[in-house]
């Protein structure tokens, strides 16, 4: 009978110990696993953030894999993928969502955005929820963090003897590269100049031989792409404050328990921070050496550009599908 018993509880102790190990692969696979698909690169600032905040933060439970340079989907194609279930996470433009959702547009025009802080007033404002309701509604995409991507600044050929840009009217008749497509070339005509469309690749030697005025672009790009060679000022309008948004399923999100839910929240938050803190210091650093460079940097009366550009977005087309009085709740939360 002892002997019975003691073959029982080996058995069962052998049982329990099997199943313990049968088990370990089925846990592992009750990971979730969130696929991130982002066109920039895995040295990109908002990659950079997300790999080494947001992916440590959720490993406990989830299984991060972020793909770079778009080669999990095509740039543009994500928001669709998420919405049809073959994709769990991005990062998304403002743009981007506009095409879905024509009120996000707002979010697209000049001054709307004051700075990095003014970006995260507007997202966690409540004037942001109907946003976000109608982008996890029509796109089963929830928006879980507003990232930013820097200022938009305009950079001339002139010295300050030649041009001092004080105000709109100060850039009557100057011959300022933006992008070709409409909502830019209707931007450049709202900031008071003559907004001239060129391939990016054809800026430096059109500044170089005088073909153009000036060009517009955050200050990474004045430096990486070396415009400051060919350039004497940069004028501070930060006239495009540009963001992207950490965006994740809706359907994957709500899978997860309430204390996952708020571990993602907060990754992605502290994730989206981290990146805006570098960009700050980026863009800081930069301004010194632009001034070292020679060139003069300085800010213009930039409340006088941003009355002329929002009456000028206020009296298009581009303003019909933006929700009645939030652009003056966004303005509020301002400085």
């Amino acid at each position: 009978m002892t002997f019975n018993l003691s073959r029982r509880k080996t058995l069962l102790a052998l049982t329990a110990s099997a199943f313990m190990v049968t088990s370990l692969p089925s846990l592992a696979a009750d990971k979730i696993t969130l696929r991130l698909s982002a066109s920039g690169s895995a040295t990109d600032q908002r990659s950079v953030a997300l790999a080494e905040v947001f992916g440590p933060a959720v490993a406990k439970f989830a299984d991060y894999k972020p793909s770079y340079n778009a080669t999990l989907f095509a740039q543009g194609t994500e928001l669709e993928a998420i919405a049809r279930g073959n994709l769990e996470m991005t990062i998304a433009s403002a743009q981007e969502l506009a095409q879905y959702i024509p009120e996000f547009s707002i979010f697209t025009a000049g001054y709307v955005h004051q700075d990095a802080a003014h970006q995260v007033a507007v997202f966690n404002d409540s004037l942001m929820k109907d946003f976000k309701k109608k982008a996890e509604k029509k796109l089963g995409v929830k928006l879980l963090s507003v990232m930013y991507l820097g200022r938009r600044q305009v950079n001339l050929r002139q010295t300050k003897n030649e041009l001092t840009v004080r105000t709109p009217s100060d850039l009557k008749g100057v011959n300022l590269r933006m992008p070709g497509t409409d909502a830019w070339q209707f931007l450049g005509r709202a900031l008071g100049a003559a907004p001239t469309p060129l391939a990016f690749s054809e800026v430096y030697t059109a500044l170089q031989t005088g073909a153009i005025d000036g060009q517009d672009n955050p200050l990474p790009t004045v430096v990486d792409k070396k415009f400051y060679e060919v350039t004497k000022q940069i004028v501070l309008t930060s006239h495009l404050v540009d963001l992207n948004y950490i965006a994740i399923s809706k359907k994957t999100f709500d899978k997860m328990s309430k204390k996952e839910q708020r571990i993602v929240q907060k990754a992605a938050d502290d994730a989206a921070e981290l990146g805006r803190q570098r960009q700050l210091q980026l863009e800081s650093e930069l301004v010194a050496f632009l001034e070292e460079q020679g060139l003069q940097v300085y800010e213009p009366d930039v409340a006088a550009f941003r009355k002329r550009v929002q009456a000028e977005y206020g009296k298009s087309d581009l303003a019909k599908t933006w929700p009645k009085g939030v652009l003056k709740k966004i303005n509020a939360l301002g400085k």
